[in-house]
């Protein structure tokens, strides 16, 4: 995993107050074709997490947390919040699955 992202998480946890339970960070080219994951996903370089959520108020303390954290890249699916920083990628986007 890419240090900026896992201090960045450690930041967010910490900001949060509640334990973050993570789905997927680091993915082989294999798992990542699994998962279904998209070719060049930031998974791959070890710039991403996914962090299981399922309850709106827990999602609203970890976004918020991750965007304090200086997070710029955050998708929102029903069971998960994708963060990341992968500087192949454009920043300041937050999208939903």
């Amino acid at each position: 995993m890419n240090t900026e992202v896992l201090d960045r998480l450690q930041t967010a946890r910490t900001s949060a107050g509640i334990a973050f339970r993570i789905n997927s960070g680091y993915r082989t080219i294999e798992r990542n074709k699994r998962v279904g994951g998209v070719a060049n996903s930031p998974h791959l370089g070890g710039h991403a997490v996914d962090i299981h959520c399922n309850s709106d108020a827990d999602r609203w303390v970890i976004v918020t947390a991750l965007l304090d954290a200086g997070f710029r890249r955050i998708g929102i699916a029903k069971t998960f919040i994708h963060a990341d920083c992968d500087p192949a990628k454009n920043a300041e986007r937050v999208w939903v699955y």
